[in-house]
């Protein structure tokens, strides 16, 4: 299904739950966040319902967010159940790693086509100043695990931080140097507390990596879902990615819309607005009725975002804006 502004949405993030096992500084405050009761939560079945009337709808491609969803019993069950949509082409997932040397054979026996996995730093002392609470051993451990299964795509995802020296990026990019993986910065988001953390561009990181390993050969095919932009450097076996959001705003490619772990189904990351899917379903509505809603959300998703840019105009127009941490909306 195409939007107003023709693009055509086939990409849903279904985020599974807003808790999480790791504290990190740009995501959530040190004690954690108010999670809302299980109750409120979306079941597997109701999850399942909104991406198969999505999959009518012409969307193809789930991403499981969280929080942190492994943190979400029987997940691999969900994403079985996702991959048995019809039009549903491929489930992935994006996780801090924390758990996933325990669950990545279960998910990928259930179906998961691939895995992103969130590393920062590989410095352990900045990995645990930055998670607050986490080992940097285990999300290795489970990116190894991953890289250990054939057929299973994985990418690293790293937000740069002022805090992170430019040996850091260099590490982190040598990931991809013998092994086939993607590592991909991605620009923070000014999203929650995202907002009050500054971070680095995607051309700052290019600039570093271009002066350590020379001159990188842009892939001009497409890779994965989303917007980010490939380059490969010389001998190295993997990609490296660039999602900058703020820098380089690539709203007029976006594919995708967002489902939170309670119902709400967001058109962009940074309003507030949408449609309240999970009220629909505990009203006993029909599939038809809640496809017509998501068919609204789809058609205004709006233009574009406007990180970087003074607050909208007009009243109320602030009262628009997304107020709640990543954690919250699947971000």
């Amino acid at each position: 299904m195409k939007d107003q502004f023709g693009r055509e949405i086939t990409y849903m993030r279904v985020s599974v739950t807003d808790r999480c096992n790791l504290r990190c500084v740009y995501c959530m405050p040190a004690e954690g966040i108010k999670c809302v009761s299980h109750d409120d939560i979306l079941r597997f079945d109701e999850i399942v319902r909104i991406c198969r009337i999505g999959a009518e709808l012409g969307i193809s491609r789930i991403k499981l967010t969280g929080g942190e969803p492994l943190v979400r019993r029987d997940l691999p069950e969900l994403v079985g159940m996702l991959k048995e949509i019809p039009g549903i082409e491929q489930v992935t997932l994006t996780t801090n790693g924390i758990l996933l040397k325990e669950q990545i054979n279960e998910l990928v026996s259930n179906g998961l086509d691939s895995v992103n996995i969130s590393l920062d730093t590989l410095d352990a002392g900045h990995y645990r100043q930055i998670t607050r609470t986490g080992r940097i051993e285990e999300a290795l451990a489970g990116l190894d695990a991953a890289c250990s299964l054939p057929g299973l795509a994985v990418r690293v995802n790293c937000v740069p931080l002022p805090s992170s020296e430019a040996e850091e990026y260099i590490r982190l990019a040598l990931l991809a140097g013998d092994r086939r993986i993607d590592v991909r910065f991605i620009e923070m988001m000014p999203i929650g507390r995202g907002k009050e953390s500054a971070g680095r561009s995607g051309e700052e990181i290019l600039g570093i990596l271009s002066d350590e390993f020379g001159e990188p050969e842009e892939v001009r095919e497409q890779v994965g879902n989303g917007p980010a932009a490939y380059v490969r450097f010389p001998g190295m076996q993997g990609r490296i990615g660039f999602i900058s959001a703020v820098t380089h705003r690539f709203c007029s490619e976006c594919n995708r819309i967002r489902l939170t772990s309670v119902g709400m189904l967001k058109p962009c990351l940074q309003y507030g607005t949408g449609a309240d899917i999970r009220k629909l379903l505990r009203e006993g509505e029909q599939d038809s009725a809640i496809g017509e809603v998501m068919r609204k959300v789809i058609r205004e998703k709006p233009s574009g975002h406007c990180f970087g840019e003074p607050s909208p105009d007009g009243e109320g127009a602030e009262s628009l804006l997304e107020t709640r941490d990543m954690s919250q909306i699947g971000g």
